[in-house]
């Protein structure tokens, strides 16, 4: 690959590195393009995979919408990702939560974390 293309995705994934994990309740402001006119859509759901290669990383992020599971994978050097918020920490003991996908209801949440703010 390019060298050019390393540095630019480099510096894009810098924008986006170490500010979350798996188990984290993320928001994905994604832009979406339909024919001419252009939108930001929001995606919020729960970080379930976090893939780190280099200049492909990507993350798998799940949500419950009209009781159907919905997954969309982002990948994180991609211009169409315009801010990723972390909503909540969550408290896992593994990387990949794929476990979820066979869960329900209130087996389905993640305990979350307590932040302390003592300044």
């Amino acid at each position: 690959m390019s060298k050019i293309i390393q540095k630019i995705e480099k510096e894009k994934l810098k924008l986006h590195k170490n500010v979350f994990k798996s188990g984290d309740t993320l928001k994905i402001h994604s832009l979406i393009k339909e024919g001419k006119k252009q939108r930001i859509q929001i995606f919020e759901g729960i970080c379930i995979a976090k893939h780190n290669n280099h200049g492909s990383s990507t993350i798998t992020v799940r949500k419950i919408s009209f009781n159907y599971g919905v997954e969309r994978i982002f990948p994180l050097a991609s211009p169409a990702i315009k801010k990723i918020e972390v909503i909540s920490l969550g408290k896992i003991r593994r990387a990949k939560l794929y476990y979820l996908r066979q869960l329900s209801g209130k087996k389905a949440r993640i305990k979350q974390m307590m932040i302390s703010n003592n300044k």
